[in-house]
């Protein structure tokens, strides 16, 4: 853990003295590949590089302050070097960090609920701002993260814009019914899901 914890703060202080655009110097597949095999520079390039996505996506699916959206980088960066494995292209190494970075938040909101449950438990005074509603907020925002586009295209269209189900079709081309069909499926799908983690909890 020191060593994982001293490779992240030496990418810090590289990242305050130079930037290196990892696309100039090696592919994505050399750059994880190199990763995975323990290359502290390259996890350094890797840091400078990728640290402002991780943040944003932190932001975005706690909608925390920026204390605690560090430490998720802190720790989404620490299991970048324990479990990256060779990857292809950008778009898999994004879709990749974001599913970590996601898990890093809703692991921790769930810690956070635990440790405010024994407390309850035991009658101590507790902040009652931090309640279910965060976790499952992050949890929701963490799933719909991890959907496949036409997935979240078609719940976004639905549910945040608000659209009928038959102007989703023209605009996709489908029936009404078969849109219905797909986002029902997603949703229990989201349930299913929610009942298994939130049961565990």
């Amino acid at each position: 853990m020191q060593a994982i914890q001293a490779a992240i703060w030496q990418a810090q202080l590289i990242a305050s003295v130079q930037f290196l655009e990892v696309g100039v110097h090696e592919s994505i597949r050399e750059l994880t590949a190199a990763i995975a095999s323990g290359n502290i520079d390259s996890f350094e390039r890797f840091y400078q590089c990728w640290f402002d996505f991780a943040y944003e996506q932190a932001r975005r699916a706690t909608g925390r302050d920026e204390s605690f959206c560090l430490d998720m980088v802190q720790e989404s960066m620490i299991r970048v070097i324990r479990s990256i494995k060779p990857m292809d292209d950008e778009a898999a190494l994004k879709a990749w960090l974001r599913a970590v970075v996601h898990s890093c938040c809703y692991d921790e909101l769930r810690r956070e609920q635990r440790k405010l449950r024994r407390e309850r438990a035991r009658g101590l005074p507790v902040d009652d701002r931090m309640n279910t509603d965060d976790e499952q907020l992050a949890w929701l925002r963490s799933q719909l993260a991890l959907l496949q586009p036409h997935q979240a295209h078609l719940l976004t269209m639905r549910f945040r814009l608000g659209w009928t189900l038959q102007r989703i079709g023209r605009a996709l081309g489908l029936k009404p019914g078969a849109v219905d069909g797909r986002i029902s499926r997603s949703i229990a799908a989201l349930r299913t899901k929610a009942a298994e983690d939130f049961h565990d909890a």
